[in-house]
């Protein structure tokens, strides 16, 4: 049988989805609690699956049965930080904010400091160490550092566990705004179909019509301006995959503006991708919210510039 320590934090479950069958368990972990996978190793999880150790790089099997201990988190040495923020709502539980591009959500390699995690240790104070994951005091969902737009945040754990829940049964319901090259085709649907690391590139996704993680966006052209051919494309991501939006608009032949990685042009404004509104049930409330941030001064500039320039002359 399994021994267990003191007042750890216990998961407990069985692999019972066949699509799990044979996948790491760190993926496995991560789909299973919403939590992301570097948590397990970053606070030594010590785990173990059919009543044996384990480590996350273990292959599981469907009816494995797997134990995962989490120790009591220490006080965090996030440093906290004065960072101006935006703010478009609070309350003595949560703040929604309207993220500009730039902001890093958490520190990370090349961003120690200055970043969302940081302003919000120094807004809770020592109520930032009432949180189980270092250095993450009260961060329910992340937006990429060049994305802007309505980020929510919790500042206690059970309101940290009450919006994660519903980004994690995909209750909450996102809508993004894209300016991209050209409009996709159709102008209006939806994407289906999975995602998967490029080989080829270790930091790029690439669309699969089976292998890997299912994605579903849907999607529909707002308006194309000038003769440029930029588009205006509103996007309701169904599932929340690591770069889905960037994949599924270059499946569509329309890639966002300033992504580079994936096949978008160069623009002095940076990655034209803007979490415009939130819609989310908040802690100790019956009703749905919906929070909008209004689209970004880098994107309206675009806009205008495309609709003022005179059209070429034709050939």
């Amino acid at each position: 049988m399994v021994e267990r320590r003191a007042d750890p934090q216990v998961i407990e479950f069985e692999i019972a989805d066949p699509r799990w069958d044979g996948e790491r368990l760190d993926r496995v972990l991560a789909e299973h609690t919403g939590l992301p996978r570097n948590r397990f190793k970053a606070q030594g999880a010590t785990l173990w699956c059919d009543d044996r150790p384990c480590k996350l790089s273990r292959r599981v099997q469907l009816g494995s049965r797997v134990v995962v201990e989490l120790p009591e988190p220490g006080p965090s040495e996030l440093i906290p930080e004065e960072v101006a923020l935006d703010i478009l709502y609070e309350n003595e539980r949560v703040l929604v904010i309207d993220k500009p591009a730039g902001l890093v959500v958490h520190p990370g390699a090349g961003n120690p400091r200055g970043t969302l995690a940081n302003a919000l240790a120094y807004r809770l104070g020592s109520a930032a160490d009432r949180f189980e994951t270092p250095g993450r005091p009260g961060i329910v969902h992340r937006l990429d550092k060049e994305t802007s737009g309505v980020l929510v945040a919790a500042k206690d754990p059970a309101a940290l566990e009450a919006l994660q829940k519903q980004f994690r049964n995909r209750t909450a319901e996102k809508q993004y705004l894209a300016l991209t090259a050209g409009a996709p085709r159709p102008p209006q649907g939806e994407v289906r179909g999975c995602i998967t690391r490029d080989p080829a590139h270790r930091k790029r996704f690439v669309y699969h019509a089976e292998r890997g993680r299912c994605a579903h966006t849907s999607y529909r052209t707002v308006r194309s301006f000038g003769p440029e051919g930029l588009s205006l494309v509103a996007l309701w991501p169904r599932t929340g995959r690591t770069h889905q939006l960037r994949v599924h608009l270059k499946h569509l032949r329309a890639p966002i503006i300033g992504d580079t990685l994936y096949g978008g042009p160069r623009c002095s404004g940076g990655l034209m991708l803007h979490a415009f509104s939130l819609s989310i049930v908040l802690p100790d409330e019956a009703r749905r919210r919906r929070f909008r941030a209004r689209l970004p001064h880098r994107m309206r500039d675009l806009i205008h510039a495309v609709r003022t320039t005179p059209d070429r002359p034709s050939s």
